[in-house]
């Protein structure tokens, strides 16, 4: 890589922790686009979707597990919950992989796109709508819904690239009634195990694609350091921030990305 690229890579890294940590948005959601703009495509097939996904799941290693273990430490990990998460996820996230990896390029960068867009509105319609959290005892995790969800999310996660957590959070609070900080903690951990194994199969996979894993952890190495830097500045503006008004402006932002992305402009 060159030093333009590097840089490139550390920006959108960068961009990517800072805004993830302010809207609570996935980071990947910020990773994948930004690569797919700036560093761009060597065919039509757009094959170098497939490295875009990888380098992000794989960066998503390093920003989730020191954001587990800072929640596990404020006792928002739940041990029910990772239990019934982890070993679904794992699967599906194996499964994502698989799947994308029958996908061309093109597709899966218009898949996420679509992805992005529904994401980002339904995000602003929570915002505007802001329903209080639930009481503890009106949860409904049942293990058959949990698994519902950790399937979800690891499928999601292993097509696209994401962490999952865009899946994973929302869904638990909708269906099981789980509060915020549970889910995301829980979340959170379940992705430091499932990121290590979705990455890994991802990046041993890229040769199918024809692309070089040296190339995919060399991206990791330019955006991971700004990832973790970037997650940590985004938490602490989170606390001096409009945090309503940021989220539905970071949502409308990456809703303008993900049309950029579709090639509607």
């Amino acid at each position: 890589m060159s030093l333009a690229e590097v840089l490139t890579l550390m920006a959108i890294g960068l961009s990517a922790g800072v805004l993830g940590g302010l809207a609570g948005v996935g980071g990947s959601m910020v990773m994948i686009p930004g690569m797919a703009l700036l560093m761009g495509y060597s065919d039509a097939a757009k094959t170098e979707q497939h490295l875009y996904a990888a380098a992000s799941m794989a960066v998503n290693v390093f920003v989730s597990m020191p954001a587990a273990l800072k929640h596990r430490r404020q006792g928002a990990v739940r041990h029910d919950l990772f239990w019934n998460l982890m070993p679904a996820m794992s699967l599906a996230i194996v499964a994502g992989v698989l799947i994308s990896n029958r996908i061309d390029g093109l597709s899966l960068k218009r898949l996420l796109a679509a992805f992005i867009a529904f994401y980002c509105v339904l995000n602003i319609v929570r915002v505007v709508r802001h329903k209080p959290e639930v009481e503890a005892e009106s949860e409904r995790t049942t293990r058959a819904r949990v698994i519902v969800i950790a399937v979800a999310g690891g499928l999601v996660a292993g097509i696209l690239g994401l962490g999952g957590g865009v899946v994973i959070v929302p869904l638990m609070q909708v269906f099981c009634r789980v509060r915020l900080r549970h889910a995301i903690g829980s979340s959170l951990a379940v992705m430091s195990v499932t990121a290590i194994i979705g990455a890994g199969f991802k990046i041993g996979t890229l040769p199918e694609h024809g692309l070089r894993m040296g190339t995919a952890l060399g991206y990791v190495a330019a955006l991971a350091p700004g990832a973790m830097l970037g997650g940590h500045l985004g938490a602490s503006l989170n606390h001096r921030l409009p945090i309503s008004g940021v989220r539905i402006a970071i949502s409308v932002l990456l809703i303008i990305v993900a049309a950029r992305l579709a090639g509607i402009f």
